[in-house]
């Protein structure tokens, strides 16, 4: 890495609900994100990247802390307001290193959208917000706009970047895009058949009549349950008038909801080409890390699961992941390295000259490190890393299914942590290099035991080192 003498700016680019393949230099077969695949042509695209905690609020404060879930205790999708203006944001940290910091979009850790800690500009939303005409809480007051949400964001990051300043700026811009709309009755409920995804008026007809490919592994449900028996205990969503309602509203695992999806992405590269344009005109782009990210995987029909990003398999799991900063990557480079999203406080930290755990507690790792030699040698980058979903009261199917996980390059263990059902062990094995879309659960092979076990012993150090012990 290359030393440089001003601290760079840094942005980060966070969409909701988008899976690793849903852009178009990532490989979707038809949407067109021009600008969003610029950061990867001239910056680098890293192929096996990862979230701890495929869901919304745990994976969104494990960017902000560098922490597991297990450490940060965001557990799950429950609003927890009072808990989110505690975290060790790393924003925070970057002020007191001389940056002038935003958040400006979804927060999601917590329903209420007051300003947080660690932030000079704020702009966000209560919960999930709506996709056309938003509340939105600007530095503690809400006003009601009139207009399409990821417009609105977009021209309050081209606003806030546009701004002169003396100072470096850190900007986290996070998309409701491209989750979709939901309903929320007066008894708490969410109704999704009465929100649904909506795009910008201009896209609303954009990419009609496509069709996305699926992958080998998008089978029914009485296949995607041979071998792994605690799905059974997973797929009550399918089962009740509710959810079959729910599922409806959403269109959900079809051609059209994917269409529609890609459509609203439309207005996220739009608004990626305005930011690049204007660090392009105030001299600032190459002085500036952009990174790219999803904040939890979705699922297409893989596995029999849509729509769903909870699961530990790999559409779950996976994520986009560019980053632009010619400093340290070179353009078009693909990186291989196992990447999670905690690495992005410690990188970022550590851009601004701080040291990641100093003052916080980060268990991510600094992407410096990736091209950083000390004495000539680099020091080994992770070959394991754990994944953890708790069971959530507001998902009732789900209540009981929580899991811990370890991934290497080979192999994935998955420890259902109710230890049975009738009897039965519920784990899961596979062997990513033979079986990359997991459909043959190993657990019981014989030929296995050696690898289990041994996965077993480095996932129990991974939940260890997770929660500090």
């Amino acid at each position: 890495m290359r030393g440089k003498a001003r601290k760079p700016n840094l942005i980060v680019i966070l969409i909701d609900d988008l899976r690793f393949d849903e852009v178009g230099i990532c490989g979707h077969p038809y949407m067109k994100t021009p600008h969003i695949d610029r950061i990867g042509r001239e910056g680098a695209r890293f192929v096996n990247a990862f979230h701890p905690t495929p869901l919304c609020s745990p994976n969104r404060a494990s960017i902000v802390t560098g922490q597991y879930a297990s450490r940060h205790g965001i557990i799950d999708n429950v609003a927890r307001d009072a808990h989110s203006h505690r975290l060790p944001n790393y924003h925070g940290i970057l002020q007191t290193l001389g940056y002038e910091t935003a958040h400006i979009g979804k927060w999601h850790m917590g329903n209420s959208a007051d300003p947080r800690p660690g932030y000079d500009t704020w702009v966000s939303f209560p919960g999930h917000g709506t996709i056309l005409d938003p509340v939105l809480n600007e530095n503690g007051r809400e006003t009601k706009y009139t207009g399409y949400i990821t417009d609105l964001l977009n021209e309050r990051a081209v606003a806030f970047l546009s701004q002169p300043r003396r100072r470096p700026f850190a900007l986290f811009l996070a998309h409701k895009a491209v989750h979709p709309d939901a309903y929320q009755a007066p008894d708490g409920t969410i109704d999704l058949s009465r929100g649904g995804y909506r795009a910008a008026e201009r896209h609303r007809d954009l990419y009609r009549g496509e069709r996305f490919p699926r992958r080998p592994n998008a089978v029914a449900l009485d296949v995607a349950v041979r071998g792994k028996p605690a799905f059974r205990e997973a797929f009550q969503l399918k089962r009740s008038e509710k959810s079959q309602a729910l599922l409806a509203g959403i269109q959900a695992g079809t051609d059209e909801e994917i269409r529609l999806r890609a459509a609203m992405m439309a207005s996220v590269d739009e608004g990626v080409g305005d930011i690049l344009a204007t660090l392009e005109r105030t001299g600032q782009l190459d002085d500036t890390l952009i990174l790219f990210l999803g904040d939890n995987g979705y699922f297409f029909g893989e596995h029999g699961l849509g729509p769903e990003r909870r699961f530990a398999y790999e559409e779950g799991i996976k994520s986009p992941f560019l980053v632009r900063y010619p400093a340290m990557f070179a353009a078009g480079e693909v990186r291989s390295e196992l990447v999670l999203t905690i690495d992005i406080a410690p990188t970022l930290v550590d851009l601004a000259g701080g040291t990641p755990g100093q003052r916080v507690h980060m268990q991510g790792r600094s992407l410096c490190e990736l091209v950083r030699h000390r004495g000539g040698r680099r020091r080994p980058w992770r070959d394991a890393f754990m994944c953890e979903y708790f069971s959530e009261n507001a998902m009732p199917w789900l209540v009981g299914m929580s899991y811990k996980a370890v991934r290497t390059r080979r192999y994935k263990y998955i420890h259902w942590t109710q230890q049975s059902l009738d009897g039965v062990a519920c784990d899961e094995l596979y062997d990513l290099a033979a079986d990359p879309y997991e459909m043959s659960n190993l657990i019981s092979r014989r030929a296995h035991r050696a690898t289990v076990a041994r996965l077993r012993r480095r996932l129990a150090r991974l939940v260890a080192e997770s929660v500090g012990l």
